[in-house]
Parts: C-alpha cells; sequence; structure tokens
C-alpha cells in the first residue's frame, strides 16, 4: 500500500468556529485475515472492533460506578428488615428515613462541582478518587453504634457519590453520537441492576451465614464486605476508565494511530459539532440556566426518581409487611425484578437508537410502570401483586436509559451537557427525597399513598415529554421552512433535536 500523504481540514464546530484537524485518505481495504496493522484497517472497519472496544472499556465500568448508589441503597433495604433498625435506634420516629435523605441532600449540593471536575480533572483520576472514598465510609459504617454517626458518614457518602451518575453520563454522551448513546446508556444501567440484584443476593447470604461471626450482626458483614469490593474497584478504576476523546491518545495505544484519532473525533463533529470544551468559566456554565429544556428534563428525572426510590428502598418491607415473606425471603425476592428489567432496558433502547426516536419509547415505558403500580397496588392476589413489582421494575430501569439519551440528545455544547447532566441528578435526587416517604408503614399491606403518588408522577411525566417532543418537532419545522430559531442551542443546518 502507498504512503499516506496528509493534509489539513476544517470541522465545523457549529458555533461558527472551525476546528483543524489532520485527517488521512480512505486507505485500502484490506481482508480481517489479513491485517498485520490496524493502520491498515478501512475507516468503516473501525465500527466492529474499536467501539466494541469502547463498550467494554467505558459502559462496563459505568455501570459498575452507577451501582454504587443503587448498591448504597440496596444495603440499607436489605439491613431495615435484620436488627439494624434496632441496633441503631433507628425504628424511632422518621430517624430512617431521615438518615436516607440526608446523603441524597448532601450529593444535591456537591451535584455540579462534582460533575465540573470530571471535565477539569478528568475521568480516570476524579472517579477513582470518590470511588475509593465512597468504600471506605461505607467500611466505616460497619463499626458505628448509634443513629447519629450514620447521620455523619451519610453526609459524606453522599458527597463522595455526587458525581457518579452525572459525570458517567455525561462522559458516554461525548463518546457517541447521539442516535448510539441509548444502547450504551442501556448498557450501563444493565451492568447496574444486576450488579443491585447480585448485591442483595449476597446480602441475603451474608446475614444468614454471618450474623453473629466475630460478634459482628449480618448487617455490619454487608458494609465491609461491599466496601472492601468498592476501594478495590476505585482503585481499579483509574487503569479501567477511559479519558475524553480529544485527549485518549496519551492514554490508550488504539489512539496513537492518528488516522483512528482523527476519525473518532470527526464522526462527534459531524454529529453535534461541538467536540471541544470552550473556556471554563462559572457565567457561561449557570447561563444555561436560561434554557427552560434544562428545567423540564429535570423535572423528568424528579419524577422519575420518585419512583425508584420507593422501589429500591422499600420493596423487601412491601414482600416483608405487604405480601407476608419472612425476612430473609423478602431480601431474596427483591432480586428478581432486577434480573428481569435486563429485557426490556435493552431491547426499547435498541429500537429507539434503530428509529431515533425517544419520546415513544419513553412513553410505553411510563405506561408499563403506570400499569405496574396499579396491579401493586390494588391486586388482592399476592403473586399478582409481585408481578406488578416485575412490570414496574422493568420499565422504570428501561426509562432511565431513555431519559438519559432524551436529554443528552437535545442540549448542545459541552458546559451545557455538563450543567444539564448535574441538574437531572439534583432533580434527580430530590425526587429521591420524596420517594423516600411516599411509603409509609402505617398503611401496609397496601401503601395506597405510594401507588397513587407513583401513578401521578408517571402521568405527569408523560404529559412533560408529549410536551416537549411538539415543541422540538415544531423547532426543526421552522429549520426546514428556514425561519429562525428560537432556542440559545435550537436546531441548525447540521444539528437538529432528537423526538
Amino acid at each position: 500500500m502507498q504512503d499516506a500523504k496528509t493534509a489539513d481540514t476544517r470541522i465545523d464546530q457549529g458555533d461558527g468556529n472551525d476546528l483543524r484537524v489532520t485527517v488521512f485518505p480512505r486507505p485500502q481495504i484490506l481482508p480481517i485475515t489479513n491485517l498485520k496493522s490496524r493502520r491498515a484497517w478501512d475507516l468503516g472497519s473501525f465500527d466492529i472492533p474499536f467501539w466494541y472496544m469502547i463498550d467494554i472499556r467505558l459502559c462496563t465500568i459505568a455501570g459498575i460506578l452507577c451501582s454504587l448508589n443503587l448498591l448504597d441503597s440496596g444495603i440499607l433495604a436489605s439491613a431495615a428488615v435484620t436488627s439494624m433498625l434496632s441496633d441503631l435506634d433507628l425504628d424511632q420516629g422518621s430517624r430512617f428515613s431521615v438518615c436516607i435523605f440526608i446523603s441524597t441532600l448532601s450529593s444535591i449540593v456537591c451535584q455540579l462541582p462534582s460533575t465540573i471536575a470530571v471535565r477539569k480533572v478528568g475521568p480516570r483520576p476524579w472517579f477513582a478518587f470518590i470511588t475509593t472514598v465512597f468504600g471506605l465510609i461505607t467500611l466505616a459504617t460497619a463499626w458505628i453504634s448509634t443513629w447519629q454517626q450514620l447521620l455523619a458518614l451519610r453526609i459524606l457518602l453522599g458527597a463522595a457519590t455526587s458525581g457518579i451518575y452525572p459525570g458517567l453520563t455525561y462522559l458516554i454522551s461525548t463518546w457517541y453520537k447521539r442516535d448510539e448513546q441509548q444502547t450504551r446508556y442501556a448498557y450501563m444501567h444493565v451492568g447496574e441492576v444486576v450488579i443491585l440484584a447480585t448485591g442483595t443476593l449476597v446480602n441475603y447470604a451474608l446475614n444468614r451465614n454471618f450474623d453473629g461471626y466475630l460478634g459482628l450482626a449480618g448487617w455490619r458483614w454487608m458494609f465491609i464486605v461491599q466496601g472492601a469490593c468498592t476501594v478495590i474497584l476505585g482503585i481499579a478504576t483509574y487503569w479501567w476508565m477511559v479519558d475524553f476523546p480529544e485527549n485518549s491518545f496519551q492514554h490508550h495505544k488504539y489512539f496513537q494511530d492518528r488516522m483512528l484519532y482523527n476519525y473518532v473525533c470527526g464522526r462527534i463533529n459531524r454529529d453535534r459539532g461541538d467536540l471541544l470544551p470552550t473556556e471554563f468559566s462559572w457565567g457561561q456554565v449557570f447561563l444555561n440556566a436560561r434554557d427552560f429544556k434544562v428545567w423540564a428534563f429535570a423535572v423528568l428525572f424528579f419524577l422519575q426518581n420518585m419512583v425508584t426510590v420507593a422501589l429500591a428502598y422499600f420493596v423487601p418491607i412491601i414482600l416483608r409487611d405487604g405480601l407476608g415473606f419472612s425476612a430473609n425471603m423478602a431480601i431474596v425476592l427483591s432480586s428478581p425484578p432486577y434480573y428481569f428489567a435486563v429485557v426490556p432496558v435493552l431491547l426499547s433502547s435498541w429500537a429507539a437508537d434503530r428509529s431515533k426516536m425517544r419520546a415513544p419509547c419513553i412513553a410505553f415505558n411510563t405506561i408499563c410502570m403506570i400499569v405496574g403500580f396499579a396491579v401493586l397496588g390494588f391486586a388482592k392476589n399476592a403473586g399478582a401483586r409481585y408481578f406488578g413489582v416485575f412490570l414496574a421494575t422493568g420499565a422504570y430501569v428501561a426509562n432511565w436509559a431513555a431519559l438519559s439519551a432524551y436529554q443528552a440528545n437535545n442540549v448542545k455544547g459541552q458546559w451545557k451537557r455538563v450543567f444539564t447532566a448535574a441538574l437531572c441528578t439534583m432533580f434527580n435526587g430530590a425526587g429521591g427525597i420524596a420517594g423516600s416517604f411516599i411509603v409509609r408503614s402505617r398503611e401496609a399491606p397496601w401503601y395506597t399513598t405510594a401507588v397513587w403518588v407513583s401513578i401521578g408522577s408517571q402521568i405527569l411525566l408523560l404529559v412533560i415529554v408529549l410536551a416537549l417532543t411538539m415543541f422540538f418537532f415544531l423547532e426543526n419545522k421552522r429549520l426546514l421552512r428556514g425561519e429562525a430559531r428560537t432556542q440559545m442551542d435550537g436546531p441548525t443546518s447540521s444539528w437538529m433535536f432528537i423526538l
């Protein structure tokens, strides 16, 4: 094959500025069996091996790290049906609920600074640091003796985990084109719920087999084992995590091939024109608060997480008090709905990316969630109510991926996506606070308030999605008619809202 000659070209970033990139000419296509070097690959051939590598490196660790928040809720949910409440005097008044939401409140306060740190410090060192701190705090929880000590550790825990979910959703959005993102968010959530479900089974085994071992209650072993695993994970994150695409040539051998580097960066700019961030300033970040879409996305996450937290924290309690299962069986039966959720999140996300539409997927999942909560709240048969847990869990996990893609696909600019991801997660946390109070033990076994609030929140979520989608449709129509756009990041000739 002849030596390639390079040429400078300009890629429009969509903001009036051009990005100069060295582009290599299209090389000869060779059979994969005869390849001796990745430099001989055709650009189209990068899609299969290279993106598999990125999926494995990024989406797997993202799912594992995101599972930490749910694992934390899983530990508390499992411990709530053991001796933990009485050991720490958490069974008095609203102490247990306060300990749940205080970490969320701490996380809300630190959300935006921690997400900005992902961009400023870098994904590898930042995620490694906060994950290791998370593990150490979880370990420390095993040795507390009062509910006040738990309260203090929960405040620190919230601060440590504040940047995980928004930072990872933002990082994924920087690597993939918009019509590829929901499937990648689905991969992330699959890892998240599988680890959560497995962690619940581990909690059951620890409580049953280690209760009293070395003089420690079973719930303490839950925190010891999962805390130690998290510390190890935090250390491994530094080497496993990928950097932003424009910086990855510094850390990954694949990007030493300049042709591959240009290919990856060029496809991102062609899709949305915001590969590189502008100069950082707090004023520029908060300028994005003027866009009503950002707040609408945030409200969607608030409504979504009211349901999520209610199920995650209280399904074992519902199974025990509402459906009459023993404490250990309640822990075990909390896991299957999360394994089931793998199927709807993958199928719905694949269909959404293929159709390049988000709203129909969100609407379908929301309707399934409403039906699931109706069955859970009004069916008389215990088996039917447990089926309602399956339906609601599968639908809300699928909607996490859909809502993450919906907001990431329809905002433009690096700092705006940082701000939107952080704000959505802040409102997500606020929804968690509300969700922790809607399941009231005195309403067992039907939990009427939780059922009706959950159904109502999903109806409102559906209305907002329909209104936003109609707005996006009309804005795209304005562009096609050649009219001036009405949004600060409205559609352009190379970028349109995804419905």
